[in-house]
């Protein structure tokens, strides 16, 4: 999978970070933090990474709150909704409107919570602003984590270039210990975390909301349903 991974960013590039992260960014993110770390994607690698990494999980994001949004009943209706829903209902229970952000790192119900605040009907501005929160320290964790063990790596070792397939394989272990941290460990300690720190947080998000004149009265048709409001 990796190697396709690799094609992918040779014909396409940044473009590339940007089509994948719609879909699926963790691993993405780290290969493609490691290439950044190489100069891959020309100059101001990193950046480039960061940009369009969190642009294309916004994307992602907002295609799954708008079909949320315009059809709710089939997607209550379905299994993997309904999985999800008592899990993403504690989430917000407990976080707020801030777990947007902390469901980024929750195996299993990233896409199901961009569909509950579709379906809850959070005003989109919120959503986004939000999102971009979201998808920012996601985008920037990831990659940094590729892009400095890449940098460990060959410190270490030596040329990327010389020692290419070493690399390679020491990196794609360290991704994929990475990965499986993320997906089997913190996923539960986040979904059990003590909300306190949380609430801070989102009383911060909420001033710069206000500041930024992006709360306000909703419109009638973006009230919540009465089951739950994202």
């Amino acid at each position: 999978m990796q190697e396709t991974f690799y094609q992918l960013f040779e014909q396409y590039g940044i473009y590339a970070v940007f089509a994948l992260c719609t879909v699926e960014g963790d691993i993405t993110l780290l290969l493609a933090g490691v290439l950044a770390h190489q100069g891959y994607f020309g100059p101001f690698s990193f950046l480039k990474v960061y940009i369009f990494g969190t642009l294309g999980g916004m994307v992602g994001d907002t295609f799954g709150y708008f079909v949320g949004r315009l059809f709710q009943q089939s997607v209550k209706n379905h299994a993997f909704y309904k999985m999800a829903q008592p899990r993403i209902e504690r989430l917000i229970e407990k976080f707020g409107g801030t777990a947007i952000i902390v469901s980024k790192y929750i195996y299993g119900i990233r896409a199901a919570m961009c569909l509950f605040n579709g379906i809850g009907r959070m005003p989109l501005h919120r959503f986004i602003f939000l999102d971009f929160i979201s998808c920012s320290i996601w985008v920037l964790l990831l990659s940094s984590v590729g892009y400095f063990f890449s940098g460990a790596v060959t410190t270490i070792i030596g040329d990327f270039q010389q020692i290419g397939i070493a690399v390679f394989f020491i990196v794609l272990a360290g991704i994929i210990i990475f990965y499986m941290i993320e997906r089997f460990l913190l996923s539960d300690k986040l979904e059990e975390a003590d909300p306190l720190t949380i609430y801070r947080i989102e009383e911060k998000i909420h001033d710069l909301e206000e500041k930024l004149h992006l709360t306000g009265s909703p419109n009638p048709d973006e009230e919540a349903e009465p089951e739950k409001r994202a």
